[in-house]
């Protein structure tokens, strides 16, 4: 049994919140194409801290700050690849760091894992490709190539999971199923982003991208996240039915829209989820509950205290 098989098997498992969402509540500017991953570079200190407020809220689970981060974006940003490399491997080992003061401080606390975040093609783009599948002229062979060498600095530091996350289209799916299979297997989640309660960011129905997921080896989990939360009962109905052997993991964005043009979110949220919702995702079959975008520690608290009430 995997680690994350071992973790579900326990009871619905809370993740974390909306990682930069807390870096920005700390008063970091984000506003460069590298978001959150910027601070990979000049403050890993803040990093670990953010790790460290999520467990303290009841986070089961962190996500590493390298959703934006690749060969690609560093170079942009002027680092070589053995750099680019270096910080992507170091997304995990500050996780795995604040996981580590987590335990001297709480040492009877339940077991945490850490997922090591690959953020779609389209946040590399940074010009909100993320939130419509619209990747022009890229092709198959090209976002392999993009994902691969990001895969292989991750799964380095040896993360618990692979969390790839706010995939929009099939075809990035179709990618994630073939590196899958070529890097053997490693433990995974898949977590589309969807612009209603049937159909990704690009029009493809949700059913379609999770069977194009669910088969490749090493996929335990399927689901949707940076998605608005009115939508996620009727997802995770549609996903159960896509994939009813694999895990379902849910963590809406807490209800903000992004303006991709502006690159901000265009309306706030409330910073989390009423109790009796959270419930009613777990009732309907979610098997680990967190948020994205504007979902706060305390609203992962919330989450937690629903779930484990």
């Amino acid at each position: 049994m995997s680690t994350l098989h071992a973790l579900i098997a326990e009871g619905v498992v809370p993740i974390d919140g909306g990682f930069a969402t807390e870096l920005e509540a700390l008063g970091y500017d984000l506003t460069d194409d590298l978001w959150s991953a910027r601070l990979l570079n000049d403050g890993p200190a803040a990093v670990e801290a953010v790790h460290l407020n999520f467990l303290r809220a009841g986070a089961r689970v962190v996500i590493t700050a390298s959703y934006q981060a690749s060969q690609e974006s560093f170079a942009t940003a002027g680092l070589p690849r053995l750099d680019a490399d270096f910080l992507l491997a170091s997304s995990v080992t500050l996780a795995q760091a604040a996981r580590q003061t987590w335990q001297r401080e709480e040492p009877t606390a339940p077991a945490t894992l850490v997922a090591a975040s690959l953020g779609p093609y389209g946040a590399m783009l940074a010009e909100g490709q993320e939130y419509t599948g619209d990747y022009d002229d890229a092709d198959l062979p090209q976002l392999k190539r993009f994902h691969r060498p990001r895969m292989a600095a991750l799964l380095g530091p040896e993360p618990d999971l692979l969390a790839w996350e706010t995939i929009p289209n099939l075809l990035e799916a179709e990618a994630i199923r073939d590196l899958q299979t070529e890097f053997e297997g490693p433990t995974a989640w898949v977590s589309f982003q969807c612009r209603d309660a049937g159909q990704l960011a690009d029009g493809s129905a949700i059913e379609d991208a999770v069977r194009l997921v669910a088969k490749a080896p090493g996929v335990e989990a399927v689901g949707f996240n940076c998605t608005a939360p009115e939508y996620a009962l009727e997802l995770i109905e549609r996903i159960r039915g896509a994939a009813p052997k694999l895990a379902i993991v849910v963590y809406p964005n807490d209800g903000r829209v992004w303006d991709g043009l502006r690159r901000e979110w265009a309306t706030g949220g409330a910073g989390g989820f009423p109790d009796d919702v959270v419930r009613s995702w777990a009732a309907a079959g979610a098997d680990l509950i967190g948020g994205c975008c504007g979902v706060t520690p305390a609203g992962v608290t919330t989450i937690a205290h629903a779930l484990c009430p």
